[in-house]
C-alpha cells in the first residue's frame, strides 16, 4: 500500500475559481483506480489517494495538515494550486525529499535539482514555452498592434515572454487589466481606439464573459483578431460566435481525437456512471479540461516511475514528521526514475527533465461557422505548422456565406446608372465589372452600397474625423471600397490598399483660344492703355517744356530779317503750334522743319527722341505678332502655375484627393 496525497485550496487558490477544482479531484481518484487496475504497471502495489483541503487564508492550519498527512508514509504530494500553499509544501517536501509533483504554471521554470533540494516535478508547460508558442501565431498573423488583457498575476506571467520578446511585425503593444467590474470599460475604449488584435489570457468563465461583452459591443466580427490562451478553448460554448466571421484562434493540450485519448474518455465516462463523479465538460460533446489530463498523466507518470523502481530495487519505508525530519532515502532516486520515464499520456508526448517538460505539443484551434477546427498545431521542437484546411460548412471560403458590403459613388465610367436597371444590378461601370470579377476569382458574394455624403474621404484637421468612403471603411459600413480612390499618405494610416488598378495624376485640361480677325483699332493691341495714356501725357508735358524754355532763352530770339541787321524786332519759332508740331514729328519718326538752338531746348528735344526710339521699336516689334498669333493672358503649364494664379477660377471635388493637394501642397 502506497500513499498519495493530493491538496487543493477550494476558496479559489486551486485553480484561480472555486468551482473547477471538482474536475481535477475525480481525475485524480479515476487515475489511481486506472493505474490499480492496469496489473502491467504495478503488479502487487496499490496505490492509495488522499484529498485534504488546505485554508487558503490560514497558513497555520494548513501547515498542520501537511505535517500530518507527511508522516503517514506518504511517498508523493500533488498540488496543491495556490502558490503561496505551494510554497510551502515544497519546503516541507524538500526538507523530507519526497516527490512535490505539480500542475501549475505559475511554478519555477528551473528549480534546483540537487538532493538537498526539492524534488519538483512540473507537466504544466513553461511560461516561457508558452510565450514562444504565443509569439509564433501572432508573427504567423503579422499582428502590427496588439492589446493584451489579463486578469491575475499568473496570466501576466504567461504573457510576458511574448512582450519581453522580439515579433518583428509588432510596433505597438498595450496591456490592460481586467476584471469582472472594469471588463466593458476596457472593451469600450478598445472600441474607441479601434484596437482589434487582441491576446486575452483570462479563466474559462471570464473569456466567455469577455466574448459575450465583446458581442453586445459589437465587437465580434470579421474585423477583430482575438487569440485566447485558455488551454481549454473547447470547454467555452461558441454558439453565439461562431455565426458572426470573428477571426478567433485558441489552443488546446488534449487532442480527443486521439485514440487513446478516445479511450480513456469512454474508460471515464463509464467511470463516471459508477462512481457519480463528474470529469468530463458539458459542452455538448466528449472532452477534458487540460489541468484534469495533467493530473492524470502525473499520477500514471508516478506509477510507471514506481513500477521501474521496483524492478531495480526496494522501497524503503518513509517515517519521519515535521517536529523530528528525516530524509527519505529513497525519495531522490525515486525522483530519478520519474525523470527517466517516457510515454505518451492524455496531453501527448512525457518526456522530462530535471523535472520539466522537454516537448510537448498544442494543437491551434480557430473557429468557423461551423464549429472549432484544428486549423495547426505547435512544438517546442518544430515550432509552429499551420495546415490552414477546413472540410465544415463553408468548404474552406474563408468569407462563409455572409454578403461583403462595397462602398462606392457614383463617377463616370467607374460607376453609373444602368440603362435597364435591375434590383440586383442597379448600376454599371468599370469599377462595377472589376467587383464581379474578383467575387469570381476569390469566390464571394456582395452587394453594392452608394457613400451618404458622396464623398471620396478626407480628414478634418480640427476633429480628425474622416467622411466618406474611407469613413465607412473604418465604421465597418463596409468591407470594402471599389472607386477612384487615389492613395495617399494620410488615407494609407487609416485604410489598407490594393495595388492600383489605374494610374492617372493630376492633369490639366483647357479650350484653345478661338482665332479672331483683326478689328478696326487693332493697332492699338501691342501697347495697353495705360501704355497710351502715358505717352500722350508725355506729349503734352514735352511740348509744353519746350514752348516755356524757349520763351525764356534768348538763344531761340532771332532777326526775322536778315538782310536788316539794325532792326529791333526779333522773333521765337517755338510758339504753341510749332512745340506739338515740332514733337509730334519726332514721335512719328519724319522729322520738322524746324529744330531748337538753345542748349536748354536742344537736351529736352534728345531726351523726348530716346523715349519716342524705345516707344517706336518696341510698339513695332509686337504688332506683327498681335495681329499673327493668339496668346492666353495667363499661360498654364502645370498645377503649380494653376495655384499661383488668380485670374483663371478652378474647383475640385470636395473631400478628394485633389483637393487636397492644392490645400497642403
Amino acid at each position: 500500500m502506497i500513499a498519495l496525497v493530493f491538496f487543493f485550496s477550494p476558496l479559489g487558490g486551486l485553480f484561480g475559481q472555486g468551482d473547477e477544482h471538482p474536475s481535477i479531484e475525480s481525475a485524480f481518484k479515476y487515475a489511481i483506480y486506472r493505474m490499480n487496475h492496469d496489473r502491467r504497471l504495478l503488479g502487487d502495489t496499490v496505490l492509495e489517494g488522499d484529498i485534504r483541503s488546505l485554508p487558503l487564508a490560514d497558513a497555520f492550519a494548513a501547515s498542520k495538515q501537511v505535517c500530518q498527512l507527511i508522516k503517514e508514509k506518504t511517498i508523493a504530494v500533488f498540488g496543491p494550486r495556490a502558490a503561496n500553499l505551494a510554497g510551502y509544501v515544497t519546503s516541507v517536501c524538500a526538507s523530507m525529499q519526497v516527490p512535490h509533483m505539480e500542475m501549475r504554471g505559475d511554478a519555477l521554470e528551473y528549480p534546483p535539482v540537487s538532493p538537498v533540494h526539492g524534488l519538483n516535478i512540473n507537466l504544466y508547460p513553461g511560461a516561457e514555452q508558452l510565450g514562444m508558442a504565443y509569439r509564433d501565431l501572432i508573427s504567423y498573423y503579422r499582428w502590427t498592434e496588439m492589446l493584451v488583457i489579463y486578469s491575475s498575476t499568473e496570466g501576466l506571467h504567461r504573457v510576458q515572454p511574448v512582450l519581453r520578446g522580439d515579433v518583428g511585425s509588432l510596433a505597438e503593444v498595450l496591456v490592460r487589466y481586467v476584471d469582472t467590474e472594469n471588463m466593458r470599460t476596457v472593451l469600450k475604449e478598445a472600441k474607441d481606439k479601434r484596437w482589434r488584435r487582441m491576446l486575452v489570457d483570462l479563466p474559462v468563465d471570464q473569456t466567455t464573459m469577455f466574448l459575450k461583452m465583446a458581442l453586445q459591443e459589437g465587437m465580434v466580427d470579421p474585423y477583430h483578431h482575438y487569440i485566447l490562451t485558455n488551454l481549454d478553448i473547447e470547454s467555452i460554448d461558441m454558439e453565439d460566435f461562431r455565426h458572426n466571421y470573428v477571426n478567433l484562434t485558441g489552443f488546446r493540450m488534449v487532442d480527443p481525437s486521439e485514440p487513446y485519448v478516445r479511450k480513456v474518455l469512454r474508460d471515464m465516462e463509464i467511470f463516471e456512471l459508477q462512481t457519480d463523479l463528474s470529469l468530463l465538460n458539458t459542452t455538448g460533446y466528449l472532452s477534458l479540461s487540460h489541468e484534469a489530463a495533467l493530473m492524470y498523466d502525473s499520477v500514471e507518470l508516478l506509477a510507471r516511475a514506481l513500477d521501474r523502481y521496483d524492478k531495480s530495487a526496494v522501497l524503503r519505508p518513509f517515517n519521519s514528521t515535521c517536529d523530528a525530519p528525516t530524509q527519505w532515502a529513497s525519495g531522490p532516486n525515486l525522483y530519478s526514475f520519474i525523470n527517466k520515464v517516457e510515454f505518451k499520456g492524455l496531453t501527448g508526448d512525457i518526456l522530462l527533465k530535471n523535472g520539466r517538460r522537454l516537448d510537448f505539443k498544442l494543437d491551434i484551434l480557430q473557429l468557423s461557422s461551423s464549429g472549432l477546427f484544428k486549423a495547426g498545431e505547435w512544438r517546442v521542437s518544430s515550432r509552429i505548422t499551420m495546415t490552414n484546411k477546413h472540410s465544415g460548412a463553408n468548404g474552406g471560403n474563408p468569407f462563409g456565406n455572409k454578403t461583403l458590403v462595397v462602398t462606392t459613388l457614383k463617377e463616370a465610367p467607374f460607376v453609373m446608372d444602368k440603362e435597364n436597371p435591375t434590383p440586383e444590378e442597379p448600376y454599371e461601370g468599370f469599377c462595377i465589372d472589376l467587383a464581379h470579377e474578383l467575387s469570381k476569382i476569390v469566390g464571394f458574394t456582395y452587394k453594392i452600397e452608394l457613400v451618404p455624403d458622396n464623398n471620396y474621404g478626407s480628414r478634418d484637421d480640427a476633429t480628425g474625423e474622416w467622411d466618406g468612403m474611407v469613413r465607412q471603411l473604418i465604421d465597418s459600413k463596409a468591407d470594402l471600397a471599389i472607386a477612384p480612390l487615389t492613395i495617399t499618405y494620410l488615407r494609407e494610416q487609416v485604410i489598407d490598399f490594393t495595388k492600383p488598378f489605374l494610374n492617372l495624376g493630376i492633369s490639366i485640361l483647357f479650350k484653345v483660344p478661338q482665332g479672331e480677325k483683326p478689328g478696326l483699332f487693332s493697332f492699338l493691341n501691342p501697347l495697353a492703355i495705360e501704355i497710351w495714356l502715358y505717352v500722350i501725357g508725355a506729349y503734352m508735358t514735352v511740348s509744353f517744356t519746350i514752348f516755356i524754355l524757349a520763351r525764356f532763352s534768348p538763344y531761340e530770339w532771332y532777326n526775322p530779317h536778315p538782310c536788316n541787321p539794325d532792326t529791333d524786332t526779333v522773333e521765337n519759332t517755338f510758339d504753341l503750334s510749332n512745340s506739338f508740331w515740332f514733337t509730334v514729328g519726332t514721335l512719328m519718326q519724319q522729322g520738322s522743319d524746324i529744330n531748337p538752338r538753345a542748349l536748354s531746348t536742344r537736351i529736352v528735344g534728345g531726351i523726348w527722341w530716346f523715349f519716342t526710339l524705345i516707344i517706336i521699336s518696341s510698339y513695332t516689334a509686337n504688332l506683327a505678332a498681335f495681329l499673327t498669333v493668339e496668346r492666353m493672358v495667363s499661360p498654364i503649364e502645370s498645377a503649380e502655375d494653376l495655384s499661383k494664379q488668380t485670374e483663371i477660377e478652378y474647383g475640385t471635388r470636395l473631400s478628394s484627393s485633389t483637393m487636397i493637394f492644392f490645400k497642403v501642397s
